[in-house]
């Protein structure tokens, strides 16, 4: 059974302390976003990582020129550079909520999250430059 107010609409029953409402304490209404993505990366690198390692099996039992040719082809390039992609997006995901729960001095929490975004898209953007470069024949 619910509480009425005088008027018979429904009146809301807060479980939050005086002081937790002055001060803002609560849900920032933010986190469910990361997790949505952390799962939605996740998921996405289960068969990315399976075909991942199916072509590095493959790329073991050849030389230079045949893996070359291997990521020369359309289908293998753009897995490639998907896998790495999503992967170091899953890792800067990763790291922050890392970050953001253990570390509770606002200057290093800020300063480390930064550090995070910039070597997660600096070494990404390398790795699918090199997938890129050698697949489009610039090696």
């Amino acid at each position: 059974m619910g509480y009425r107010r005088h008027d018979g609409s429904a009146l809301m029953v807060s479980y939050r302390t005086p002081l937790s409402r002055a001060r803002g304490l609560g849900s920032a209404k933010h986190g469910v976003g990361h997790w949505i993505s952390e799962r939605v990366s996740s998921v996405a690198l289960i068969p990315l990582t399976l075909w991942a390692v199916f072509g590095v099996l493959r790329l073991a039992a050849g030389d230079y020129d045949f893996a070359v040719a291997w990521i020369s082809e359309p289908l293998n390039a753009v897995l490639v550079v998907l896998t790495l992609g999503i992967s170091f997006w899953h890792m800067h995901s990763g790291f922050r909520v890392i970050i953001e729960d253990y570390i509770h001095i606002t200057l290093n929490k800020s300063a480390l999250l930064l550090i995070n975004l910039f070597v997660c898209v600096l070494a990404g953007a390398l790795a699918i430059f090199s997938i890129l470069k050698v697949a489009l024949g610039g090696a």
